[in-house]
């Protein structure tokens, strides 16, 4: 059930963070990953009905006070997004037929990009929705904008006096594309 999906991928995040993420952070490299512990709210918290407290607690354990700068939801409508993943290739082939999650009904996906927006009205700072119905190279160019315009931000806040530990928790923190660490990470 919802309980013991959430364990594994609480499991595989614990371990994804303290193998991956924790390591790059450390070295001062920015970190991308295209999903992290939002997707375990918007499928297991509001789908799978497993309640706040329990997420919470498992998010303590597992990634502590780590925490995303930035955010990007790419919102295409549910249709489309549903035969955006069908198509795309898994293990070196296109079957045609999607995994356990994308063959859900389409009320299940649109409550999980309801539940993204959710998230994003929570979390205005940290959160981007994106519309990604446009041609990819129109699409890259804005999200390299938005990873350099964080960066920026972050690196004016750290450049203030009196600011040197606030610094470097963003340093170890900071998102970007120049130097990266991208790894699949599922909800």
């Amino acid at each position: 059930g919802p309980d013991a999906e959430t364990l594994l991928f609480a499991a595989a995040r614990d371990d994804h963070v303290r193998t991956v993420i924790q390591p790059a952070l450390g070295q001062g490299t920015w970190v991308l990953c295209d999903r992290f512990s939002d997707s375990t709210r918007a499928y297991q918290g509001r789908l799978g009905q497993v309640s706040p407290g329990v997420l919470n607690a498992m998010q303590r354990v597992t990634i502590g006070d780590l925490k995303p700068d930035l955010t990007i939801i790419l919102m295409v409508p549910v249709e489309e997004g549903l035969q955006r993943a069908i198509n795309t290739p898994k293990e070196g082939h296109i079957t045609g037929v999607g995994d356990r999650i994308e063959q859900e009904t389409l009320a299940f996906h649109h409550r999980v990009a309801d539940g993204y927006r959710s998230l994003a009205a929570s979390e205005p700072k940290r959160f981007v929705l994106v519309d990604a119905v446009r041609p990819i190279d129109e699409l890259t160019e804005q999200l390299v904008a938005l990873v350099r315009e964080r960066h920026h931000d972050h690196a004016a806040e750290a450049a203030e006096p009196g600011l040197r530990g606030v610094r470097r928790a963003r340093e170890r923190r900071a998102l970007g594309m120049d130097r990266r660490v991208a790894h699949r990470e599922t909800a």
